[in-house]
Formats: C-alpha cells, sequence, structure tokens
C-alpha cells in the first residue's frame, strides 16, 4: 500500500482508476444510500466514520467553494434554489461522506502522505504551471477562487493522495482477458460488402391530393407534430464596453501619448543590423586583437580568417536588438556605426570582438495612420473601467421602477425588443433569433415571469444585460388551416413512405424465393450497386448509417430492408464479412486493455465501497447537513 502512496498517479492503471473513476467514488453513496443517519440536536458534527468526524464549518466551506466554482463558470450568481436544482447539495453530502469513508480507512492503514510527496504534487500540478513551471501565481489566484488558504489546500491535498493511493490499489493490477477483448475487436473491424438496390420515390407513383377527410384524420392522429411551443416576449438592454465606449472623448494627447508608447513595437519595424561576432577564449586576447585592428595592423575580416572563425560563427546575421541571445552583444552591437569594431565585450558566451556590416533603420506608421484604431482602444479600455459605474447606476434606476426602455432612452442605449422566442431561440419563422447573452438569457425568459425584477445576466465580453418578460404566449395545438401546406406534404412524404416499404418487403420475399437482385433490378428499371467495406455505424454510398446498421444485423447471404430517409428505402443483401486477426501488439489492442481494464476497475471499486460501507458505516445529521449549507433559504 506504501509503494502504491509513493507511486500514485504514476501508472497507467493508477491513472484511468485515480483520474476517471474517482468520480465514482463521490456519487457512490447516493446509488447505495447511507447506514444509519442520526438527529444530533445541537451537535455541529455533520459526518461521521468510525473516528473520522466532519463539522459543519467544513461541510460550509466545501459548499461554499462548490458554489463560487459554478457561479463562475455561469458568470453569475447562483441562489440557493438554483443551486438545489443543479444538485450541489447532493454532489457535497456524496463528496463528503465519500471522502470520510477513504480518510477512516486511511487513517486505519496508517497511510500519510509526507511533505515532500505534497509538495511535488502540488508544484507539478499543470493547473499550476505556465511555460512548463510552477507558477505562484496561478497557484495564489487558484486558492482566492476556491477561497481556501495555502495550509487548508496543503492539508487538504495531503488527505486526497491518502484516498487517492487507496483507490489506486484496489483497482491496481486488473488485466482484462483476451476474449474479452476480441469480442470489442470483432464488434469494431468487422467489415461487410453488400449489393444494393435503392428505391427511389419515383417508384412510389402518382400519389396524387388528399382527399379532405384523409388529411383531417392524418392531422388528428399527428396534432402535437404541429403543436407550437410556448413563446415569449421581451424588452432587453445590453451594455457592453463596445456599447457604452465614446471614442470623441478621448483627447489628442492622449492618443499621441499612446502612440509614443506603442509606436516601435507594434506599428513599426525594428531597426535590424547585420552581426559579426569573433569569439575569444578570455578578454585578455580580445584587447591583444581590438588594438591590432585600432592600430591598422589588421583587419576584422584578416582576423576572422586568421583565427580561422567558421562563417555560421562570424555571421549573426541581420537581427533585431531582442533577437539577439546575448545581451552583452547586443548593447555593443546596437551602439557602433556602420562598419566599426567594438571594444572586446565580455558577454554570455565568452569574450568577443563585434563589427555591424549593415544597418537597416526601423520604419514605423505615421500617427495619422493608426490615430482612430488607438482611439477606439482607448475609449474601450475606459469604458471596461467604467462598465461597473454604469451598471450601478442602472440598477439604481432599475430600484426606482424606471422602465428599461426609459433607461435605454436616456442613456442612447439600442433597446432590444424581442417579440417571441421559443426554448430553443427561435421565433415564429422557425430562424434564430440571437438576442444578447444568447442561450443564457433565453433560458433566463422561460425562467422568470411577468412583473419580476430579474437579476442582470454578466456577458462573457464583460457586460451586462438586463430584461423584462413582457409576455407569455402559451404552447397551443395548431389548426389544420394554420400548418395545411406542411400537412399535405408531410400526408405525402408518409403515403411515399407506406408505398415503397410494401415494395421494399415483397422485393425481400422474392429474394427469399431464390430470385437474384439483378433480376428484380431490371424489372424495375433500377440498377445494383456493390458497395464494399462497411463499417457499424458509418454512412457510406447510399446508405445511411442507420442502413448501415440493419445491414450488420443481417447474416451474410441473407436480404433485408432499410430506410433511407424519410421516404426512400433500400433492398439489400449481404454478401460478406471479414475481421482481421486479433494482434495484442497493436495501440489499438492497448485500447481495448485499456477500455476494459477500466470497466473491471470500476465494479471491483463499486463492490469494495460497498464493504466498506458495511464495515465502517456512515453516520449523517441530515438536519446539520441543511443548517450547514443555509438549508434553511431554500
Amino acid at each position: 500500500m506504501l509503494q502504491n502512496l509513493r507511486n500514485v498517479g504514476k501508472t497507467r492503471t493508477g491513472k484511468v482508476v485515480a483520474g476517471v473513476l474517482f468520480a465514482l467514488l463521490i456519487a457512490s453513496f447516493a446509488v447505495w444510500g447511507i447506514g444509519d443517519i442520526f438527529r444530533g440536536g445541537a451537535t455541529t458534527t455533520v459526518v461521521r466514520v468510525g473516528e473520522t468526524e466532519i463539522q459543519a464549518q467544513t461541510v460550509r466551506d466545501i459548499y461554499t467553494r462548490q458554489l463560487r466554482q459554478l457561479s463562475a463558470r455561469l458568470g453569475q450568481p447562483l441562489t440557493a434554489a438554483e443551486a438545489r436544482a443543479f444538485g450541489v447539495d447532493q454532489q457535497v453530502l456524496g463528496q463528503i461522506v465519500t471522502e470520510a469513508v477513504l480518510n477512516e480507512r486511511a487513517r486505519d492503514l496508517g497511510i500519510r502522505a509526507g511533505e515532500t510527496l505534497v509538495a511535488r504534487s502540488i508544484v507539478e500540478d499543470p493547473a499550476f504551471q505556465a511555460g512548463g513551471a510552477f507558477d505562484p501565481n496561478a497557484f495564489r489566484r487558484f486558492l482566492s477562487l476556491a477561497g481556501m488558504s495555502e495550509p487548508m489546500f496543503v492539508a487538504e491535498q495531503a488527505r486526497d493522495l491518502e484516498r487517492r493511493a487507496i483507490v489506486e490499489a484496489v483497482g491496481a493490477g486488473l488485466a482484462a482477458p483476451i476474449a474479452a477483448e476480441e469480442v470489442f475487436h470483432r464488434y469494431d473491424q468487422e467489415r461487410r460488402t453488400a449489393d444494393v438496390l435503392v428505391l427511389p420515390e419515383s417508384l412510389a407513383g402518382d400519389i396524387g391530393a388528399p382527399e379532405e377527410a384523409a388529411l383531417e384524420s392524418f392531422f388528428a392522429e399527428r396534432r402535437s407534430q404541429w403543436r407550437a411551443p410556448e413563446y415569449r416576449a421581451a424588452d432587453v438592454l445590453a451594455i457592453s464596453p463596445a456599447a457604452i465606449a465614446d471614442p470623441e472623448a478621448v483627447s489628442e494627447e492622449a492618443v499621441r501619448a499612446r502612440y509614443q508608447d506603442v509606436a516601435e513595437t507594434r506599428f513599426g519595424t525594428a531597426e535590424r543590423r547585420a552581426i559579426q561576432r569573433i569569439p575569444f577564449p578570455n578578454v585578455e586576447e580580445a584587447e591583444a586583437a581590438s588594438q591590432r585592428v585600432e592600430s591598422g595592423e589588421t583587419t576584422f575580416e584578416a582576423l576572422a580568417e586568421e583565427r580561422a572563425v567558421a562563417n555560421d560563427v562570424l555571421n549573426l546575421g541581420a537581427l533585431t536588438r531582442s533577437e539577439v541571445l546575448d545581451p552583452a552583444v547586443a548593447e555593443a552591437a546596437f551602439g557602433l556605426a556602420e562598419n566599426a569594431v567594438s571594444e572586446p565585450v565580455a558577454g554570455r558566451f565568452g569574450a568577443s570582438l563585434v563589427r555591424v556590416t549593415d544597418i537597416q533603420p526601423a520604419a514605423v506608421q505615421p500617427l495619422e495612420e493608426v490615430e482612430e484604431a488607438l482611439r477606439l482602444e482607448i475609449a474601450l479600455e475606459r469604458a471596461t473601467d467604467r462598465i461597473r459605474d454604469v451598471y450601478d447606476e442602472i440598477e439604481d434606476q432599475r430600484a426606482a421602477a424606471i422602465p428599461l426602455e426609459d433607461i435605454a432612452a436616456e442613456r442612447g442605449l439600442d433597446l432590444v425588443r424581442i417579440e417571441a422566442v421559443d426554448r430553443q431561440g427561435l421565433g415564429r419563422a422557425g430562424a434564430p433569433v440571437e438576442p444578447p447573452a444568447g442561450e443564457t438569457l433565453v433560458e433566463a425568459l422561460f425562467e422568470t415571469d411577468i412583473g419580476v425584477d430579474n437579476l442582470a445576466i454578466r456577458t462573457e465580453e464583460g457586460g451586462y444585460v438586463w430584461y423584462d418578460l413582457t409576455n407569455v404566449e402559451p404552447a397551443r395545438d395548431r389548426e389544420l388551416s394554420e400548418v395545411r401546406d406542411e400537412v399535405v406534404e408531410a400526408w405525402r412524404q408518409d403515403q411515399v413512405a407506406q408505398a415503397l416499404t410494401d415494395e421494399a418487403r415483397a422485393f425481400v420475399e422474392r429474394l427469399e424465393a431464390g430470385e437474384s437482385l439483378e433480376a428484380i433490378a431490371a424489372e424495375t428499371g433500377l440498377s445494383v450497386q456493390a458497395v464494399e467495406n462497411l463499417a457499424r455505424g458509418e454512412a457510406a454510398g447510399p446508405l445511411t448509417a442507420t442502413a448501415v446498421d440493419r445491414l450488420f444485423a443481417t447474416r451474410v447471404g441473407e436480404p433485408g430492408t432499410a430506410p433511407l430517409g424519410e421516404t426512400e428505402r433500400v433492398v439489400y443483401r449481404v454478401t460478406g464479412a471479414n475481421v482481421p486477426d486479433y494482434i495484442v501488439t497493436t495501440p489499438q489492442a492497448e485500447a481495448y486493455d485499456q477500455r476494459l481494464s477500466q470497466l473491471l476497475s470500476q465494479d471491483v471499486l463499486e463492490q469494495y465501497l460497498v464493504y466498506l460501507q458495511e464495515e465502517l458505516g456512515a453516520e449523517i445529521d441530515q438536519e446539520a447537513f441543511e443548517t450547514a449549507i443555509g438549508g434553511g433559504a431554500f
């Protein structure tokens, strides 16, 4: 067990079990139920497993963190009722009980995660890394979001490692039987061939117009198909940095100051210099060579030849200052006149003499060409800083019962009036409505009522959306007169589909009696197609995925039929099936082994959790739990 602790997360099986299946443990007690439930009056103990007790404050902290994280993902705070609708309370309870049982087992077994292991697990966590190294800022951001102190997180990380050690040990070493892997292999890799005959709509003949009684009967049987959904109307006001930005308020001085700060890096081409470098073993030799060049005894070119400096070492290329790897060389090169030779440079890679053979001056776009872009950029930045103030101002107006229409008019903002939208975000004509905040707003409209003061929705762009529901049009059954054309077309398709289905069945009976598919095709003026390499669930040639699956349910040599879309049908005969040999050393075989090992691990873990529950017991004070999470507010 201790060895498993030291190796936690290092083996493939361990990663599968500890990573994929640990969520199973959290939900396990919701599946099997909890043993004894105690109600302890004023006790602050919420969960007790053996000597392990979980206090109300711990439950409250975990629940609060879950709410914060979920609210952050949704972009708005969750109410207590919404949290219960999401099942946050049951998720937290399942997590607490599962972890308590595993903590108690770890205590019994004497498993302890040492400081070194805990520290390594934190440092190596990808969530806390940047550029392949541990990022303290990312770690601090996580702690802030989670509402945890560093000691709290370290302690919880230790307990998590101890629990995972048990999980890995329980599921480790389980190998999938080869026979089971072969079943997966056969199902995935079997390929079939078939002769197919597609029956087009034209084979059904002239359907004609329906009689009124027949059409009314058809409509009555399928009336729900044309049922009008519930539609809702709303007034919507959205603000964003772009909506409240005022480029005209940005002064020329501000634009010019921004230009001076960013001109070279954003709107210009940096200066480039063709740099040559002669390396020396030490500064003394470089100094002696510099004096020889300065006195005219030799030249830079002759010195490079004398020292047999390779061309790729001598010529660094035409580089910008930031592209020069050695800061000392960069400093020297960009301080030289063209063709001048530097004083000895003591750089990162040793001593050297540097020369610049060509200078390409920096080129910067003039202010006039980028002025409008900079003005808008500054305006957006200011709007982003101010948007919270605007939010507070509009909230004050909302509290004073000022309608959204009046707020929009006063502030020069556009009011979006949604005349009708259904739960799928579609208007009456079936086209997407695409309101501000998209699906989030549509969902909110169907969760509110007329006259309710709704919370603003925070958008991904950093803006806010206010909405007032103005009308609810209940779902209703449409009359035939409203959808007559659609019903007539549906009736026609139904008649065509039925006619072709009957024709296809008759053809299959003839095939079963010994006729050939080619003979039937010749009789109908159609042609037989041979399709090969068919795979389960994959469309091929004229066959849909559904038709291919039907074909795989038919024995080799036998005929069958399947639908192709709403009306067409296909008649086929399976002509062959092939399964390649199963080779256990292929990546595919490894994937089968991993899938089956995971399933086996799940079974073993479920049984182990049942055993732990029976042996250790898990007592919950439901009243204390509700109090800890603020149950009275629900």
